[in-house]
């Protein structure tokens, strides 16, 4: 509306892409083109701080910077690419004005690029469009531009949205132009165009205060942090606030501190207007989605809505016979049980409820990345737990049992494509589209059930050798598919406990592969390698080499070891079927039996042959 107050002063944005797309990279460009950041040598991705990030070269959480460009405050929020992450960008979306789509030069637009464009244009943000890595050898951004031209057109954009700045930049180098026959020298005309193009945040001050809560953090001194926008008014250390519940009901609390962005720091400060993203506490009764308002108008804005899971696992505590013995320090039901409240009340993509009597926790997220970075967090702060294999969420409508269903680009050389396309065709997986990209390499597109994909990426990386490229993103909910085939071997399980002995395991590896090292503690129930026949073999793996004082030819072969696999936690969460358990510690990723022992593996099969 014409009568609108606006902060001319101020701009904020969030920068949304597919994974891998150089979101984060730009960032730290534009921090050091601004000088809010000072770089050391060698210093880069300063967004990705966590170490889990740092790791896995992946952005898991948002995070918030603030520069100075003219006199002007840009406000910048780097979101995850990876769909799994899906929640984090639905609600930080509501922080900002405008939109950075970053679009690879060469890869074009990849599922999760349609996914966060979708969701910005639904929100009526007015997007930039970054044809990002233009420094890449076989770069066209031209072609690049149409094929998103075409993605705006397929998702019913406004004329307004359609007519969409476009800047060419290579974050790496620190570069970028608004035409390609132009010499790119810094990211100026990237910054030119986000003051120019995004809308100055609307903030009347004289209204009475309200923020919606995006995020939230936990200090261990000072408690609950809320982290959002202020939509209106002003606040000020020490002013009364209200939170007002998703239920209608109110709770009060007083701001003891307030937080502002310069840079990457969050510095105190004693008031913020409407249209700062500020990090308040002092209300320790306050979930993401909700309102922080004043008392005198506590009215709530429109909520967070957030896309619902469509995976979920079974956590317990450890019951392994050797729980403990990995440096857990978190060993029981009720530390697992307030770390995945904590957990929930974070994290608006997360799901927590208990089974078995609160022995147990079902945990339902946005897919198996989602929850194995919950696992790998938990582990790496002291907590031992068992999980069991990864189970999609059906519904019921109408007397049909609907499951979801995955839209997955795949990228591998053309003498692989018959054989992803056979292993996918035995997983009812069916093609969209296929074509040969500017390389040389085949592109396909298929719509495939989620719980098909289990596994997948391994399978996909083996039978390409490496050089497959999978990108996945949940499509729509569709009946039921049938029975699909998961594992085709079979596993070796350990008889007893002891240590793994290099000539028990040599005795084993031409069965199958070998998960583990010698000399690794092993207990009965746990699993050692695979069974390539296809059936569940109990085997001994602590069988030590008889000496005799007789020596002849044939009897001092060497013992030949072949590597066993590294045991990850992703592999063993694919890997696992319904009666098998990944037990996760500080330490240590093992794969057991639910059952340990042989007799009550059988007992488990009687009674499930009686049930059906």
């Amino acid at each position: 509306m014409p009568n609108q107050k606006r902060r001319k002063d101020l701009r904020n944005v969030a920068i949304i892409a597919h994974v891998d797309h150089g979101k984060t990279t730009l960032v730290d460009a534009l921090l050091r083109q601004t000088g809010a950041h000072i770089f050391k040598e060698g210093e880069a991705v300063i967004m990705d701080s966590n170490p889990l990030e740092k790791e896995r070269g992946i952005t898991i959480f948002s995070k918030n910077a603030s520069l100075l460009f003219k006199d002007t405050r840009i406000n910048l929020v780097d979101t995850p690419g990876h769909a799994d992450f899906g929640s984090e960008v639905e609600r930080i979306l509501r922080m900002v004005d405008g939109v950075l789509l970053l679009v690879d030069a060469f890869d074009g637009p990849m599922p999760q690029t349609k996914f966060v464009l979708k969701k910005s244009l639904e929100l009526h943000l007015k997007p930039i469009v970054v044809i990002n890595k233009i420094d890449r050898p076989s770069a066209r951004p031209e072609e690049i531009v149409n094929q998103t031209f075409d993605l705006f057109c397929e998702l019913n954009a406004t004329d307004e949205q359609l007519d969409f700045p476009i800047v060419y930049a290579s974050g790496k180098e620190g570069i970028s132009t608004l035409d390609l026959n132009d010499p790119a020298v810094d990211m100026k005309p990237l910054l030119d165009t986000i003051i120019h193009r995004v809308l100055p945040p609307v903030a009347d001050p004289e209204q009475p205060f309200q923020m919606l809560v995006t995020m939230l953090e936990y200090d261990s001194y000072i408690g609950r942090v809320a982290v959002g926008r202020i939509v209106h008014g002003m606040i000020e250390v020490g002013n009364q606030i209200v939170a007002v519940k998703r239920d209608g009901t109110i709770s009060r609390g007083k701001v003891t501190k307030l937080l502002a962005y310069q840079g990457l720091t969050r510095v105190e400060t004693n008031s913020a207007q409407a249209g700062d993203i500020i990090s308040l506490a002092g209300h320790q009764d306050v979930r993401v989605g909700e309102t922080l308002a004043s008392p005198q108008n506590p009215t709530a804005l429109p909520t967070v809505n957030v896309d619902e899971p469509t995976i979920s696992m079974n956590f317990s505590h450890n019951t392994s016979p050797l729980a403990g013995k990995d440096g857990g320090r978190f060993l029981t039901s009720r530390h697992i049980r307030e770390r995945l409240a904590h957990e929930a009340m974070m994290n608006v993509g997360i799901k927590v409820e208990e089974a078995d009597g609160g022995e147990r926790f079902t945990v339902s997220g946005r897919g198996e990345l989602h929850l194995s970075i919950l696992i790998e967090t938990m582990r790496r702060e002291g907590f031992e737990l068992e999980v069991s294999p990864p189970k999609v969420i059906y519904k019921e409508m109408d007397g049909e049992t609907l499951e979801p269903v995955e839209l997955v680009v795949i990228e591998v050389d053309p003498g692989y494509q018959g054989a992803v396309i056979e292993a996918l065709g035995s997983r009812k997986a069916d093609m969209k589209d296929l074509r040969i990209s500017a390389v040389g390499t085949v592109r396909m597109e298929f719509h495939i059930a989620s719980r098909a994909l289990l596994g997948f990426r391994g399978e996909l990386l083996r039978m390409t050798r490496g050089s497959g490229v999978m990108s996945q993103i949940f499509y729509e909910y569709q009946p039921f598919k049938g029975e699909i085939p998961h594992r085709s071997t079979g596993v070796l399980i350990a008889h007893g406990p002891g240590q793994a002995v290099a000539y028990g395991l040599w005795g084993l590896q031409d069965r199958g592969e070998i998960f583990l090292h010698p000399g690794v503690d092993i207990y009965e129930g746990m699993l050692v390698g695979v069974n390539n026949k296809g059936n569940d073999l109990v085997v001994n793996a602590l069988r030590e080499k008889k000496l005799t004082n007789i020596r002849a030819s044939g009897t001092d072969e060497a013992i030949h070891l072949i590597p066993p696999r590294e045991m990850t936690l992703e592999f063993a969460l694919e890997f696992i079927e319904d009666d098998e358990l990944v037990e996760v510690t500080p330490k240590n990723v093992r794969l057991r039996k639910r059952y340990l022992t042989d007799n009550e593996r059988r007992s488990a099969r009687n009674m499930s042959k009686k049930a059906q």
